[in-house]
């Protein structure tokens, strides 16, 4: 069984697993390699694992009418967010209306997403 188990994971390689030395005799690990001065390799990873997820939920979670909503409002879909307003315009709804069906698309989303107790609304 241990084998098996073991055969799955065969391939699996860690952002800290050393993989060579550098001139001073120091081990370098895939994360020395990868990271940047802004960002680290594991904050870039963590972010692009969370915006996969906030998308599944956005697709699953939410009704046409939020989901059009929230890709407008904070520009998900062409990087350009738009206002309440220009968003009621568009969809030839108050602007009202836009702020109640975007509160309630992320109040949606918080809960799925498991941050529910920390939305201000």
């Amino acid at each position: 069984m241990l084998i098996r188990n073991n055969k799955k994971t065969k391939g699996e390689v860690y952002l800290q697993d050393p993989i060579g030395v550098d001139k001073e005799g120091n081990e370098i690990s895939l994360m020395d390699i990868l990271s940047s001065d802004k960002d680290s390799v594991v904050e870039i990873v963590e972010n692009k694992i969370q915006v996969k997820k906030l998308y599944g939920k956005i697709n699953t979670v939410l009704q046409e009418r939020e989901k059009v909503i929230i890709e407008m409002r904070y520009g998900l879909l062409d990087g350009n967010a738009r206002t309440q307003r220009e968003i009621a315009k568009i969809l030839g709804i108050s602007r009202s209306y836009v702020s109640r069906i975007e509160k309630r698309a992320l109040k949606k989303l918080f809960k799925e997403l498991g941050s529910y107790g920390n939305f201000p609304y």
